[in-house]
């Protein structure tokens, strides 16, 4: 878990605002290796908040050598639901409800990191913040979507 400052959003946004703070360990989710050897290095409950590492691999390109919007939408689809998972643990199902992407810039193979964060959160519906950064920081595509958290039955 990450011990980082509530000041950390990118974007100055106010963190969850409502829900149960969780302690959950990072999840074994083989989509990650299917993106792209994706790993979790920032995991935080307490803000809501992944950071995750992909590579952009060629085979992942379309022609002019940049990735698919598909897997820009992935990476960052990931650390949204990462953030949800790390503040609810998985006591709910994540749904995505919509999610809109913005691309800023080319994707090329290698790596990139994908930030994702609560901005937002009511008892069952949570608004996510996600941007996609090269190895360089600059952003490559952000994006937002609504989730709803849908209790798991055991």
């Amino acid at each position: 878990m990450s011990t980082s400052d509530a000041s950390d959003n990118p974007d100055g946004g106010s963190s969850a605002d409502a829900g149960p703070l969780a302690e959950a360990p990072v999840p074994d989710v083989q989509v990650l290796d299917t993106l792209g050897d994706g790993e979790v290095v920032e995991f935080d409950g307490e803000q809501g908040r992944s950071v995750l590492h992909f590579t952009c691999k060629p085979e992942m390109c379309h022609s002019g050598g940049v990735a698919q919007g598909g897997f820009v939408t992935g990476w960052m689809d990931a650390a949204m639901a990462h953030a949800c998972i790390a503040r609810y643990t998985t006591s709910y199902w994540i749904a995505t409800l919509e999610i809109k992407v913005s691309f800023f810039r080319p994707t090329p193979p290698g790596p990139v990191v994908a930030e994702g964060w609560i901005e937002r959160a009511g008892k069952q519906t949570v608004f996510t913040e996600a941007r996609l950064l090269d190895a360089d920081s600059q952003v490559l595509a952000k994006a937002s979507s609504t989730v709803r958290l849908v209790p798991n039955r055991a």
